[in-house]
């Protein structure tokens, strides 16, 4: 396994590495502890537009030149945003390393966030949200997510609205930076053929004059976060889009690896229960998935699929049916042994990357303020039982934790009252 360290800066700034000397690559990723859940409602979607703008210019580089300074050499270049985390990183050759460091330092510290240029993205990201309205897929997810959470800030699209966009002044960027964007809930991430204390000695060079002031605070999610049950739409589509979610715990929870053992048996892959009776034993779906989302204090665990758009109830009952089973049955011997294999294998396969290395470390330490090795993972999803997995399902599986967003071409008469009963079965 990788070596993996990591020292604070005296600001507060985490600087944690994992030393791979086999490969000829280094990733590198400079975090920031916020994203949409930090957000007011009036400004939902500045995580996501601040990221664009970070991109477009600095005193020292202009924006096509930040994009050279890293493809010039072969490199590759890009960011994202979630719920509780922004990231700017960068793949180069590992003796380009510190050269990614001084594109993405200054970034994430000089960005000029011009206005002309804050107009300019503007009409991009607007673009953006109409592409992902576009697609029904992603639809049917955003309405899954307001249903979940209501009016708190996880309900609303990461990429935000578009009045919202169109009301972002760069005073209002200029400001969320300032509070956000603090040494306490920055971590710099690196994985490859690297040495921790040069990339230590480089932080410090790069980082160490931000001035450590104490990091932002959410909104959290309690038992008063409302929950909303069902959303029919109708939309020229092909194929009917349905998104069922049940509220779940949050990351320090350890029946989270019970979790991914449970997701994996119900949904995760083409050997998943959903996958094997509604695409390939009743031919219903191309697409049948199931995932999990944790957040510090909540989550969602979501079954998605696109089915025949005349045979939509008969997915629906056939998902519930699968719910159902694992909640009165324990999984079989051979089952469990398939589900932790298979998580343990995509764990080991996942160290072989740099890119996958720098990213499991910057979320750990956003997340939990340490990173959790693999095999203690491992472990814990070794020890996982049958009677583990039931007892899981029977606890989140529950007509009071679940919703269902549905995108149809056509809704009958009866559907609604339809998927409200099916609901009330869980």
């Amino acid at each position: 396994m990788p070596d993996v360290q990591m020292t604070k800066l005296s600001n507060g700034t985490r600087i944690i590495t994992s030393t791979m000397p086999h490969v000829h690559s280094a990733s590198i990723g400079l975090w920031a502890g916020v994203g949409g859940r930090y957000e007011p409602e009036e400004l939902a979607g500045v995580s996501h537009f601040l990221e664009h703008m970070m991109f477009k210019g600095t005193k020292k580089r202009s924006s096509k030149r930040i994009s050279q300074d890293i493809e010039g050499s072969g490199g590759y270049l890009n960011a994202f945003t979630q719920e509780e985390s922004t990231c700017y990183y960068a793949r180069v050759a590992y003796d380009k390393l510190w050269n990614a460091f001084d594109v993405l330092s200054d970034m994430y510290q000089n960005s000029l966030l011009k206005k002309e240029e804050l107009d300019k993205e503007r009409g991009v990201i607007l673009e953006e949200i109409m592409m992902y309205r576009d697609q029904p897929h992603h639809l049917v997810m955003e309405m899954l997510s307001e249903l979940l959470w209501d009016d708190h800030p996880l309900g609303n699209p990461i990429i935000g609205f578009p009045e919202t966009i169109e009301d972002m002044k760069r005073k209002h960027m200029a400001a969320f930076r300032s509070e956000t964007y603090r040494p306490t809930n920055t971590v710099v991430s690196i994985a490859g053929r690297v040495n921790h204390d040069k990339c230590v000695e480089r932080a410090e060079k790069l980082l160490g004059a931000m001035k450590k002031e104490p990091a932002p605070n959410y909104i959290g999610v309690t038992t008063k976060t409302g929950q909303n049950r069902l959303k029919l739409h109708e939309k020229t589509v092909e194929q009917s889009h349905m998104a069922v979610g049940v509220r779940l715990f949050g990351r320090s929870d350890n029946r989270k690896y019970t979790l991914r053992v449970l997701n994996t048996i119900l949904g995760e892959n083409m050997s998943s229960r959903l996958f094997q009776v509604v695409r390939e034993k009743h031919g219903l779906a191309y697409s049948i998935h199931s995932s999990c989302h944790l957040h510090q204090d909540s989550g969602a665990l979501v079954i998605s699929a696109g089915l025949d758009r005349h045979r939509h109830t008969k997915g629906m009952e056939l998902i519930v049916k699968e719910i159902h089973r694992m909640k009165e049955k324990p999984v079989t011997a051979s089952e469990l042994k398939r589900a932790k294999d298979y998580v343990v294998g995509q764990l080991r396969l996942s160290v072989e990357s740099t890119s996958n290395q720098m990213i499991s470390m910057g979320d750990n330490i956003i997340s939990h303020g340490r990173f959790i090795p693999r095999e203690e993972i491992i472990k814990n999803v070794e020890s996982v039982t049958a009677d583990d997995v039931q007892r899981l399902a029977r606890t989140i599986f529950r007509k009071t934790r679940t919703s269902l967003a549905l995108i149809v071409p056509e809704l009958d008469r009866g559907d609604e009252r339809f998927y409200r009963k099916q609901l009330d079965t869980i």
